[in-house]
């Protein structure tokens, strides 16, 4: 959905390059037929209301988190009593907390093997960098339920217990691609014989990498960080298959409500506000640090 947007804006704009740069054919002033006017309008209109249909959704639900209202719809005014009620709840926190360590745990993991993957495919033969490119697609088009299904078979064959190990496991397999895909442009951004040039003068090859080749992917890696965290955050079919049964965490906390055709605790709203906002904050800094390393590029 987010490419379709993305294209549509693409003609959009395009459309108005192509008005404002005149031609021979613009001198004549040939009036244009009227659906070419409608279509950008069209094109603009669809992608408002798609966004809409989007956020809308996010923003009411954070503002229905400060009311203490049961169903959304019910607004009994003002109040932060489901922030209190959220960090009085013994087992939501466990879940929470659980869910951020399994996240930012598999970032870091992932990030790191994923980076040092990117950077050896990328300096790998043109033979071997292309069946990299094709195997590495695999898991993202993979579907989920097979990688967590061939996990389980993996683990239970080799007789190894369900713990936090196999939990890790699953989600670093979820979420390397993806860090991959994020480092990958980066690097083909980067002058080919930059890291040659830094040998010649000297460096060691770790020394090479860390003061030359990692500064310049810097802003890939820190987006495929930010990736792996909200994949890791939101999934529920690893999850379930790789952990132990007494390991809790927000997806499978509520999934159990769900199953149970229970209703959702209304603390839940001021939870989701709280990931949604400290989401949102990490975007925004690393966005900040991509467009200033984009200027500092620039000036150079």
């Amino acid at each position: 959905m987010i490419l379709l947007l993305a294209y549509l804006l693409k003609i959009v704009n395009k459309r108005k390059l192509i008005k404002k740069s005149p031609t021979k054919s613009d001198e004549k002033k040939v009036s244009l037929p009227p659906l070419k006017h409608v279509i950008p309008i069209v094109c603009k209109t669809f992608v408002y209301v798609m966004l809409f249909a989007m956020y809308a959704p996010i923003l009411v639900l954070i503002l229905f988190s400060f009311t203490n209202a049961t169903l959304i719809g019910n607004w009994n005014g003002f109040s932060l009593e489901l922030y209190f009620d959220l960090f009085q709840d013994e087992e939501v926190l466990t879940a929470f907390f659980n869910t951020v360590i399994v996240a930012v745990t598999t970032g870091i993991v992932s990030t790191a093997l994923g980076t040092l993957g990117a950077i050896g495919i990328f300096y790998s033969s043109k033979r071997v960098r292309g069946t990299f490119d094709i195997i590495g697609q695999i898991p993202v088009l993979n579907p989920e339920i097979v990688t967590a299904l061939s996990l389980t078979i993996l683990f239970v064959a080799l007789g190894i217990k369900f713990n936090f190990v196999t939990l890790l496991i699953g989600h670093v397999v979820l979420t390397i691609p993806f860090v991959v895909l994020s480092i990958t442009p980066k690097l083909k951004q980067l002058d080919p014989h930059i890291y040659e040039a830094a040998l010649d003068l000297g460096a060691k090859p770790a020394k090479a990498l860390r003061k030359v080749i990692i500064p310049e992917i810097l802003p890939g890696i820190l987006s495929g960080f930010l990736l792996s965290v909200t994949l890791s955050l939101d999934d529920y079919i690893i999850t379930a298959f790789t952990k132990n049964p007494s390991f809790i965490t927000l997806s499978t906390y509520v999934y159990g409500i769900t199953a149970k055709k229970g209703a959702l605790p209304p603390m839940l709203r001021a939870l989701t506000t709280i990931i949604f906002l400290i989401t949102l904050g990490m975007l925004v800094i690393v966005n900040i640090y991509n467009r200033k390393n984009n200027k500092k590029g620039g000036q150079r």
